[in-house]
């Protein structure tokens, strides 16, 4: 099972991610526009907000492993159907159904752990899966050009088939663990629960672990070129990436410690602002090293919240507790980079946008000190 967790991770981020390092041969073929060839990440980012809901429904009427098996398929069609699309219309409506995919994915993994594991093993179960994602972030970037595409004689049609096809072996083997531990429920709820503080609060911190990461991602090159030091983009960008890798082996070993406390939390947050504003003010080698501690901390950061739902509240309400977190936290995430964007653009300084994504995340830091970690009533002890 936690080969089956960590390889249904994985998938959470590399049909994402294949996407910046294959743009420039897609925009060759399809003639595509600056803002189409960002879409082909960025949208896909936006429909992890959108599909948790649909997600949501899918667990509460199907169960989460059926509507895991399923979303996957969906995002095998999606992201392969990018590399069919024979225009642009057609990849960006398949770029679309893979984010629908990835989306409906996102609530079923922290659903499925209370129906596979003990109690005292949530923590490690999301650690596991959480390793799978953030591992496919650095996969995905890192060995789809120098490894990958030329095996697939440098076609990018043929890249990203290979590597969404294996999703289909995935999804069918998830049903070769037999085992589920929670009880049937009659009357399933799916629609997020604004009454409980959890789902908003746990999503505005969300929004800060994403804002800070997706945005110092998409805003590198342009803070560098700034700085004079655009040379060192590929290897900012290398390490950057790699951190949250670290970050998760780290959840490896500590998750049983940290998961479920408010401290690490609070620590992990305050160290991923400082990072962010350490890359505002220092330059050259300084500024990667800052934005590389952000990144771990960051990644630290969203294992911490992502454990949260299975553990703080009764199986039957995990699935729909995670996808309101998903709902707010990915809105946010790509919300406030493009309102950093457009403050860039407006004073022609890539720091603008840098700063406004630290004053959102300096705004929603308290949230950290009031966070109610109890287990709510239902949820067994372990």
């Amino acid at each position: 099972m936690a080969v089956l967790l960590w390889l249904a991770g994985v998938y959470l981020r590399i049909p994402v991610l294949v996407a910046p390092p294959l743009a420039p041969f897609i925009s060759d073929e399809l003639g595509l526009s600056q803002a189409l060839t960002g879409a082909l990440t960025t949208l896909p980012i936006l429909m992890l907000a959108v599909g948790s809901m649909p997600g949501s429904l899918a667990i509460a009427k199907l169960g989460p492993r059926n509507t895991l098996a399923m979303a996957m398929v969906i995002m095998v069609i999606g992201s392969a159907g990018r590399g069919l699309s024979p225009d642009t219309t057609t990849l960006m409506l398949a770029s679309a159904v893979m984010g629908l995919g990835i989306a409906m994915m996102q609530p079923s993994l922290p659903a499925l752990l209370p129906r596979w594991l003990e109690p005292k093993h949530l923590a490690i179960g999301s650690a596991i899966y959480m390793n799978g994602m953030l591992m496919g972030e650095f996969i995905g970037a890192g060995i789809t050009l120098p490894v990958l595409m030329p095996l697939m004689d440098d076609s990018w049609r043929a890249t990203l088939l290979a590597w969404s096809l294996p999703g289909l072996l995935v999804a069918a083997t998830l049903f070769l663990p037999r085992r589920d531990m929670a009880r049937p429920v009659r009357k399933p709820s799916w629609l997020p629960d604004w009454k409980n503080p959890l789902t908003l609060r746990i999503g505005l911190l969300l929004g800060l672990s994403g804002s800070l990461f997706f945005g110092l991602n998409a805003y590198m090159g342009n803070l560098l070129k700034q700085q004079g030091n655009f040379d060192m983009l590929a290897d900012a960008l290398f390490w950057y990436n790699f951190a949250q890798v670290v970050a998760s082996l780290v959840m490896l070993k500590m998750a049983r410690y940290w998961v479920g406390r408010k401290f690490p939390i609070i620590v992990a947050a305050s160290f991923s602002i400082t990072g962010t504003i350490g890359t505002l003010l220092l330059t050259g080698w300084w500024a990667i090293a800052s934005a590389t501690f952000m990144s771990l901390t960051a990644g630290i950061l969203l294992i911490l919240l992502v454990a949260l739902p299975p553990m703080l509240v009764e199986p039957r309400e995990t699935g729909r507790l995670s996808a309101g977190n998903f709902l707010v936290g990915y809105t946010l995430a790509f919300s406030v980079p493009m309102i950093g964007g457009l403050l860039a653009d407006w004073g022609n300084d890539a720091r603008y946008a840098i700063g406004f994504i630290v004053a959102y995340c300096v705004l929603v830091l308290p949230l950290t000190f009031t966070l109610d970690l109890k287990r709510q009533k239902g949820q067994p002890e372990g």
